[in-house]
């Protein structure tokens, strides 16, 4: 053995004390994260216009100014390292209403950001996944002898409607307004007006499938619709299911 590979091995933890002190960082850890996440129980620090009941925001958090604009519904999920702001930056005077306003039941994964300088308005129910980037505003870059970033910005309104499912990485910019049960996958960049119930993908996005009232959705869908859970089964009753379906046959 070389004398790094003893030194090393020294000083490395192991058997027993490893074991005790994994656990003792990972239980500290959860401890940590239990007190610093927000909910109307336990606002902390922020002081928004309205947090709903049920509705947590992991910690650690990430960016959040303007709080005072931002209306949160009831039950919205908010993932760890995820910025909401109200405001081009902390310490301005928004006016008498929202400017940021999340309705029932919202998600919002991991590292997604809600840049608000204007007016947006993400539906009930609507589910983000992680990364995620929902703005009001876009750099201007009318002047080719000024740099991009000291030109004045441009901010227009963005609404997403209920009900909708934008996947990992999305990019959502100024002027967007998305119907209702909208699937944007994962990666797309969407501006304008996106109607309801249909699928948009690609940068820029486009509508790749909708739903047809008479046809269904169009181009058909390529797999089999999931079986509904069927009402009165209980979360044992889905355990031992899944455990018996997993079992080799003999």
């Amino acid at each position: 053995m070389s004398g790094n590979r003893n030194v090393f091995s020294s000083r490395s933890p192991s058997g027993w004390w490893r074991r005790a002190v994994t656990r003792a960082v990972q239980g500290g850890w959860r401890w940590v994260q239990e007190a610093g996440a927000v909910t109307a129980e336990h606002p902390g620090q922020l002081s928004f216009r309205a947090l709903g009941h049920g509705t947590r925001l992991a910690f650690p958090q990430g960016t959040v100014f303007g709080e005072q604009w931002i209306e949160l519904g009831d039950h919205c999920i908010i993932g760890e390292r995820v910025t909401l702001t109200a405001g081009m930056m902390p310490g301005l005077d928004l006016g008498p209403a929202a400017i940021l306003t999340l309705g029932d039941g919202v998600v919002l994964g991991r590292g997604s950001h809600v840049i608000a300088d204007t007016r947006v308005v993400i539906g009930s129910d609507t589910y983000c996944g992680p990364y995620v980037y929902i703005t009001s505003t876009n750099h201007s870059y009318d002047d080719p002898g000024q740099p991009v970033g000291k030109q004045w910005p441009r901010t227009e309104p963005v609404e997403i409607g209920p009900g909708c499912w934008l996947g990992t990485g999305a990019v959502v910019l100024p002027g967007a307004r998305l119907g209702r049960n909208v699937v944007v996958a994962a990666g797309s960049v969407v501006r304008g007006d996106v109607p309801d119930h249909s699928v948009v993908a690609g940068a820029p996005a486009r509508v790749v499938r909708k739903w047809d009232a008479e046809r269904g959705w169009q181009p058909p869908l390529r797999t089999p619709a999931p079986v509904p859970i069927p009402e009165g089964v209980t979360p044992e009753q889905l355990v031992a299911l899944a455990e018996e379906e997993s079992e080799p046959e003999g």
